[in-house]
Order: structure tokens, then C-alpha cells, then sequence
């Protein structure tokens, strides 16, 4: 049995917490949510009054994993670590953090002796009962003490059938788990693996879109086809090469409700994508589907579009086009 520290049991937080229990690990938990705490303290966790108390319930050598929104709260959590932990501890920041910061991070926090893992951890409000993919940034020695740790919050081999001609590299990679490199390099994984989730996502929701349209009175009445998008999301799932977890997810949501009414069409965006572009800019790398991606999301969020205002005004201006009507 190991034992780690979690800060911050929001969704995710909580059920790595749980996660762990179940597999028999002890976790010391803390939340400025009392009520967050007692819940997973009703669980079997032991509770903290706050993040001091966290490190001083732990044993030694220590190991604290922060799970907070990126930005004010996950530096002021990881800086207070800092004067809490002693040389040979753990600080991991598994939430998503620029990879940049992770370098600054690991830089002061080595300067007292403690070392620091960055950890971009997938799997969503599922990683409970699914587990969760954890791509790793930081030294190879505390990454190796903490294996029993990632290996219960992995998923696992499961049903996937092993990729051919893989002997000899890492098993645990194929339980969901990577070292993926020196500090940063594991939130460098994780923000790409975001950037590709946006463009992913994009493609099935324009495909499917595309197909709602297949009847539109745009078109003439011969060519019009009347397609049912959520028997076509499943009939996708059951062999063809798009299948994914992100279409069980649409297949999901659309046999709840074909029209997908409960959804404004407003789509946010973590910062992920943004930071994805930018690397992309940095490093002269084409990614014209993922930039697509994150505009089309930020394109979403302004229903009177001023660019699509500008364009009908210059299309009357120069040719007396008048706007469709609405419906």
C-alpha cells in the first residue's frame, strides 16, 4: 500500500482519490469545500483542515498530487508546497499547466531538494470506472517510487489487443501510463493530445452537421435525403474507421436526444488549444485542422457574429444581397 496527498476534489480530483482507495492506497485529501472533503473522507480517505495538514499527516518520504484549474490557484498550492515538503518529497501538478511553467517549477522546487512531476492526466469525469491515461514529466527516480500509484489510476491492458512488434519498450505503456521525458514534457504530451482532441471533435460535429442538412430546402426537392444522425453516430461505432470514444459519447447524447435541444451550441475552450497553436506558431509546424478547431470554438460563442456582419454589409454593398431570413 503507498499513500499520497490530493489537493483539490473537484470532478476529476475526487475520483482520483476514490480511484486510488479502492485499489488500497491511503489518501490524505483537502479542499477549501469542506463539504467536498467530508465526501471522500466518508470514503475512506483520512482529511486534512488544509494544505499544511496534508504534509504533516503524511509520511515521509511524502508525495502531494495538486489537482486544481491551471493559473492562480495550482501556483499558490505548488509555491506553498515549496516550504511544506522536505527534501525527497513529491509535488505533482496533474491538471492542465502550461509545460512552460512546469520547467519553472521543477527549477525552484529542486533548489530546496524536492522533486516535482507534471502529469497530464486524461480520462475525464469517466476516470473513475475507466481509469485514467497519465502522461509524465520529471525525473526517472520519483516517477519509478510512485509506479504503484499510476498503475492503479491506468487503466489497465483491458480488451485492447496488443500492438504488434512492441517487445522490448516499456509494459506500462500499454497500462496507460508514459514517462514521456524530462520536466514539462508530460503537460507537452497532454496539450497536444488536447489540441488534437479539439480537431477531432471539430471533424464529427461538421460531419454529422452536414448530414442533419442532407434534407435542406437549399437544396432541390430531387435531391433531398432524409438521414437519421443518431442511428448513423451508432451504425459509425460498429466497425468503421472513426470509430472512437468521443463518438460513443455523440451516439450517447444524440439516442438521448436527436436535436440535442438542451445544448446552446456555445462551445468553451481550457486554454489546451490555445496553447497547442501557439506551439505551433513557436516551433513553424503546419496545424491548419487544429487552429481551424479552436476558431470554430471561439466562432461559437458570438451569435451575432460581427465578421458575419461586416460580410452580409459588404455583399449588399456591392451586389444588393439581402440576408436570408431566419428559419
Amino acid at each position: 500500500m503507498a499513500e499520497i496527498g490530493i489537493v483539490g476534489l473537484g470532478r476529476m480530483g475526487a475520483n482520483i482519490a476514490r480511484r486510488l482507495m479502492r485499489a488500497g492506497h491511503r489518501c490524505v485529501v483537502w479542499d477549501r469545500d469542506a463539504a467536498a472533503v467530508a465526501a471522500v473522507a466518508a470514503e475512506g480517505a483520512t482529511a486534512a483542515a488544509d494544505l499544511a495538514g496534508v504534509a504533516a499527516t503524511l509520511a515521509a518520504p511524502r508525495a502531494v498530487w495538486v489537482m486544481l484549474p491551471h493559473g492562480d490557484p495550482t501556483e499558490q498550492a505548488i509555491a506553498a508546497l515549496g516550504g511544506l515538503l522536505s527534501p525527497g518529497d513529491i509535488a505533482i501538478d496533474g491538471g492542465n499547466t502550461h509545460w512552460k511553467d512546469d520547467i519553472r517549477r521543477a527549477a525552484a522546487l529542486r533548489a530546496r531538494g524536492v522533486h516535482y512531476l507534471d502529469i497530464g492526466t486524461s480520462g475525464g469525469v469517466w476516470g473513475l470506472e475507466r481509469g485514467y491515461c497519465l502522461m509524465i514529466g520529471g525525473e526517472a527516480e520519483p516517477v519509478a517510487r510512485l509506479a504503484p500509484i499510476f498503475a492503479a489510476l491506468a487503466p489497465g491492458r483491458g480488451a485492447i489487443p496488443a500492438t504488434p512488434r512492441r517487445e522490448g519498450r516499456a509494459p506500462n505503456v500499454e497500462e496507460g501510463w508514459l514517462h514521456c521525458g524530462g520536466h514539462g514534457a508530460g503537460h507537452l504530451v497532454k496539450m497536444v493530445h488536447n489540441g488534437i482532441e479539439y480537431g477531432m471533435m471539430q471533424a464529427l460535429a461538421e460531419g454529422l452537421d452536414l448530414l442533419r442538412h442532407a434534407d435542406s430546402a437549399e437544396l432541390p426537392e430531387e435531391h433531398r435525403i432524409a438521414v437519421d444522425i443518431a442511428d448513423v453516430a451508432e451504425v459509425w461505432r460498429r466497425g468503421s474507421v472513426v470509430t472512437s470514444w468521443l463518438l460513443d459519447l455523440t451516439a450517447a447524447a444524440l439516442a438521448e436526444d436527436p436535436a440535442l435541444a438542451r445544448y446552446s451550441g456555445t462551445v468553451g475552450d481550457s486554454g489546451e488549444g490555445r496553447w497547442t497553436v501557439q506551439q505551433a506558431v513557436e516551433t513553424a509546424v503546419s496545424a491548419p485542422v487544429l487552429t481551424a478547431a479552436l476558431y470554430a470554438r471561439f466562432a461559437s460563442r458570438d451569435a451575432g457574429h460581427f465578421a458575419g456582419k461586416a460580410l452580409s454589409a459588404m455583399r449588399h454593398g456591392f451586389g444588393g444581397h439581402l440576408e436570408p431570413k431566419k428559419g
